[in-house]
């Protein structure tokens, strides 16, 4: 069999929570069956660390698909002659983008509608493009997966699809996640925080993500500090304005925020590990993969308690009202408690065993030979 997969989001260095689902899902794929051959669409010439087996295909679709305009001919024109040159006997899109008519058995799996939800999360000619094609790219689809029950019940709903089309593949962790010895989380403190205590926030900066009110939350906590804490903000600024800025500019101990911006995977997981806490603030995730990576570096964490995020946390999660940046505040206080810590981490461990990307890619793979018996 011959399966086209959309990698156009496997950027070395610069992968966000679809990127790695891509990447994971698409090498345990690949590896998993090398009876059939498998097509990587880029749009660019990639790295060869994605070429990830020999039963791969490396093809170079262009435009660089970076714009409304540029996704429209990508998937419009670029990917629809591909799959028709390849002779493609199935498309499995990974990112919710894809042609309106592949004229081939497709698999687009749609992480999560937030956009569907508010009009100011996203920029406003991104957010138009994605609310008129989204529902046009879920019924074109032959078949639909996503990453939660949270998110099938969002789809299905929102866009009146039957339930019965939609699988559910949930998210894995990358196996740099793991608890760090002392001496390493010694160094790494060392290395970035002058050896200081931490809490951690890992999310690319926009503004559903809610650092702002974490900022001032934080802010509430160094009043009574006394063990010199510092948050670490980890992720690529993409939204900087508004209540985020005015609450980052207004902070009394801005001192104590460290912006780290992008950082290597391998650096991103022992920063993890040596965390006293990851703070998840979120307002809407279709899973929230920073949750279970917490649970396999063994990091206690403290989430918003909407949307997908219960669902993925289960017992072992602190849960916080995001709009409330005292409940925010009282939680990490209550975290720097060491036996309610350790609590949370131990449910951790049992919790992260229902989540790895061999079983998302198993879950996936069915999907698509779901998707195929439907033609």
């Amino acid at each position: 069999m011959r399966i086209a997969i959309n990698t156009r989001l496997l950027l070395k260095g610069k992968m966000d929570g679809i990127g790695w689902f891509t990447a994971e899902t698409a090498r345990h794929l690949v590896t998993a069956h090398p009876e059939h051959q498998f097509f990587f669409f880029f749009d660019r010439t990639p790295d060869k660390e994605f070429l990830f087996a020999d039963n791969v295909t490396p093809v170079v679709l262009h435009p660089q698909s970076r714009h409304p305009v540029l996704w429209y001919i990508y998937f419009e024109w670029s990917t629809v002659h591909a799959l028709k040159r390849h002779k493609i006997d199935l498309y499995l899109s990974p990112d919710g983008m894809m042609p309106l008519h592949p004229g081939v058995p497709t698999l687009n799996v749609i992480h999560d509608i937030n956009f569907e939800h508010t009009d100011d999360y996203l920029k406003s000619i991104h957010q138009r493009y994605l609310k008129r094609y989204f529902p046009r790219f879920a019924h074109n689809a032959t078949r639909l997966a996503t990453v939660s029950e949270f998110s099938k019940k969002d789809i299905a709903e929102t866009y009146h699809i039957d339930p019965s089309k939609i699988d559910v593949v949930y998210d894995g962790a990358h196996s740099n996640y793991r608890p760090h010895s002392e001496d390493e989380k010694e160094a790494i403190r060392a290395r970035f925080t002058e050896r200081s205590p931490f809490i951690i926030f890992i999310s690319t900066i926009i503004k559903r993500k809610n650092l702002a009110n974490l900022l001032l939350a934080f802010d509430k906590v160094k009043r009574d500090d006394q063990s010199g804490l510092k948050l670490v903000v980890v992720g690529h600024r993409i939204w900087w304005q508004d209540e985020l800025a005015e609450a980052y500019d207004n902070m009394k101990h801005q001192s104590d925020v460290i912006m780290l911006g992008h950082v290597e995977p391998g650096d991103l997981a022992a920063l993890l590990s040596a965390s006293e806490m990851l703070v998840y603030p979120s307002y809407f995730e279709g899973f929230g993969i920073p949750i279970l990576e917490a649970m396999y570096a063994e990091t206690a964490v403290v989430s918003s308690r909407t949307t997908s995020m219960p669902e993925v946390g289960g017992d072992a999660v602190l849960y916080i009202d995001p709009t409330n940046p005292d409940d925010i505040a009282h939680a990490i206080s209550r975290l720097q408690d060491t036996k309610l810590r350790y609590s949370l981490i131990e449910k951790g461990r049992l919790q992260r065993q229902k989540f790895s990307w061999e079983h998302t890619s198993n879950l996936l793979w069915d999907s698509m030979m779901k998707t195929l018996e439907q033609r």
